[in-house]
Protein backbone atom coordinates (compact mmCIF):
# COMPACT_ATOMS: atom_id res chain seq x y z
CA UNK A 1 0.00 0.00 0.00
CA UNK A 2 1.48 3.44 -1.24
CA UNK A 3 1.78 6.46 1.90
CA UNK A 4 0.74 9.61 0.51
CA UNK A 5 1.52 13.33 2.65
CA UNK A 6 -1.30 15.71 2.91
CA UNK A 7 0.42 17.89 0.48
CA UNK A 8 0.34 15.08 -1.91
CA UNK A 9 -3.27 14.20 -1.53
CA UNK A 10 -3.61 18.27 -1.89
CA UNK A 11 -2.33 18.31 -5.32
CA UNK A 12 -4.09 15.60 -7.18
CA UNK A 13 -7.09 16.62 -9.16
CA UNK A 14 -10.68 14.84 -7.70
CA UNK A 15 -13.07 13.53 -10.63
CA UNK A 16 -16.34 11.99 -10.19
CA UNK A 17 -16.29 8.37 -11.93
CA UNK A 18 -19.61 8.88 -12.08
CA UNK A 19 -20.53 11.73 -14.27
CA UNK A 20 -16.45 12.78 -15.37
CA UNK A 21 -16.93 16.08 -13.48
CA UNK A 22 -13.73 17.82 -11.89
CA UNK A 23 -14.79 18.07 -7.96
CA UNK A 24 -11.21 20.29 -7.74
CA UNK A 25 -8.54 19.39 -5.14
CA UNK A 26 -7.97 18.66 -1.87
CA UNK A 27 -8.24 21.65 1.17
CA UNK A 28 -8.59 20.16 3.79
CA UNK A 29 -8.92 16.62 5.57
CA UNK A 30 -10.98 15.29 8.38
CA UNK A 31 -9.17 12.95 10.37
CA UNK A 32 -9.93 10.44 13.49
CA UNK A 33 -6.97 10.43 16.24
CA UNK A 34 -7.33 7.64 18.64
CA UNK A 35 -3.83 7.12 21.07
CA UNK A 36 -3.44 3.86 19.61
CA UNK A 37 -3.94 4.92 15.65
CA UNK A 38 -5.40 7.56 13.88
CA UNK A 39 -6.85 7.03 10.23
CA UNK A 40 -8.35 9.59 7.60
CA UNK A 41 -11.84 10.48 7.25
CA UNK A 42 -12.50 12.33 4.81
CA UNK A 43 -11.25 14.92 1.62
CA UNK A 44 -12.73 18.34 1.91
CA UNK A 45 -13.21 20.52 -1.57
CA UNK A 46 -13.38 24.25 0.10
CA UNK A 47 -16.38 25.88 -1.84
CA UNK A 48 -16.34 29.17 -3.50
CA UNK A 49 -16.59 32.26 -1.72
CA UNK A 50 -18.53 33.73 -4.61
CA UNK A 51 -18.66 37.54 -6.18
CA UNK A 52 -19.99 40.07 -2.96
CA UNK A 53 -21.95 36.79 -1.98
CA UNK A 54 -23.25 35.71 -4.69
CA UNK A 55 -22.95 32.14 -6.27
CA UNK A 56 -21.05 30.97 -3.10
CA UNK A 57 -20.78 26.92 -1.75
CA UNK A 58 -20.39 25.08 1.05
CA UNK A 59 -17.31 23.39 1.61
CA UNK A 60 -17.74 19.30 -0.09
CA UNK A 61 -17.12 16.63 2.42
CA UNK A 62 -16.39 13.72 0.40
CA UNK A 63 -16.23 10.05 3.06
CA UNK A 64 -13.49 8.07 2.57
CA UNK A 65 -15.55 5.32 2.03
CA UNK A 66 -16.50 6.95 -1.51
CA UNK A 67 -12.65 7.31 -3.10
CA UNK A 68 -12.72 4.33 -5.21
CA UNK A 69 -8.91 5.25 -6.49
CA UNK A 70 -5.81 7.56 -5.70
CA UNK A 71 -3.80 7.28 -9.08
CA UNK A 72 -0.64 9.20 -10.16
CA UNK A 73 -2.65 12.53 -10.94
CA UNK A 74 -5.86 12.36 -9.62
CA UNK A 75 -8.30 10.84 -6.82
CA UNK A 76 -11.46 9.02 -8.55
CA UNK A 77 -14.71 9.20 -5.96
CA UNK A 78 -17.78 7.81 -6.65
CA UNK A 79 -20.66 10.27 -5.64
CA UNK A 80 -24.23 10.43 -7.06
CA UNK A 81 -24.03 13.99 -8.75
CA UNK A 82 -27.31 15.02 -6.73
CA UNK A 83 -25.65 15.09 -3.73
CA UNK A 84 -22.64 17.53 -4.43
CA UNK A 85 -24.69 19.61 -6.90
CA UNK A 86 -26.78 21.53 -5.03
CA UNK A 87 -24.11 22.91 -2.34
CA UNK A 88 -25.15 26.60 -1.49
CA UNK A 89 -24.86 28.31 1.65
CA UNK A 90 -25.22 31.73 3.13
CA UNK A 91 -21.72 33.29 3.07
CA UNK A 92 -20.95 34.17 6.66
CA UNK A 93 -17.73 33.02 8.33
CA UNK A 94 -17.72 29.82 9.65
CA UNK A 95 -19.68 28.68 6.58
CA UNK A 96 -21.21 25.41 6.98
CA UNK A 97 -20.01 21.96 5.60
CA UNK A 98 -22.01 19.98 3.35
CA UNK A 99 -21.52 16.34 4.11
CA UNK A 100 -22.58 13.25 1.81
Amino acid sequence: MKRYSTADLRKLQIINICDGACLGYATDFEFEAEPDCGRMLALVIGGSSGFFGIGCKDDLVIPWRLIECIGEDTILVRINKGEYNSCACPCKPGKKKGKL
